[in-house]
């Protein structure tokens, strides 16, 4: 089974290497760090992550959230927040990225695998039915073309 491969946007770089280490722990494949809104989106470009393990708190202008939004309109990475921060205002702007996970700095290896395990799952099946639809849509296509004669035979009652 291929590595789950995940980008850590942290601008303490202590606690980034601290949470790479104990990624890789996990078995996971950290693929970069960066520790603003630009460098993500910049790295995000230069090698697709599976997964983006976002800080809210940034330096610079543009917070975590920001950049999941802006992430959001281009791209479709599941982001898992960590954050020391849960106050409402926060919790409601986070909110609206649609992210896959929020946790609570200090997290345990436990909680990161646990919310990286559900990212999969959620992102595989969300794919999937996306599949579904495609195949549908597929499937009634070529029936139409197939028996595009018998439908213009046909009258049609109203």
């Amino acid at each position: 089974m291929e590595k789950i491969k995940i980008l850590i946007v942290e601008d303490e770089s202590i606690l980034a290497l601290g949470l790479k280490k104990k990624l890789e722990n996990l078995g996971y494949t950290v693929t970069n760090i960066a520790a603003s809104g630009p460098e993500t989106l910049e790295k995000v470009t230069q090698n697709k992550p599976d997964i983006i393990m976002m800080d809210i708190v940034l330096k610079g202008d543009m917070d975590g959230i920001e950049t999941a939004a802006k992430l959001n309109k281009t791209e479709s990475i599941p982001v898992i927040y960590l954050t020391a921060y849960a106050d409402d205002e926060i919790l409601k702007r986070a909110a609206v990225t649609e992210p896959y996970g929020y946790i609570l700095k200090p997290y345990k290896e436990k909680e990161l695998k646990a919310n990286i395990e559900m990212t999969i799952y959620r992102k595989k099946a969300e794919q999937e039915e996306i599949l579904d639809y495609e195949d549908v849509y597929r499937g009634v296509t070529s029936f139409i073309s197939k028996n595009e004669n018998s439908f213009k035979k046909s009258p049609i009652w109203i």
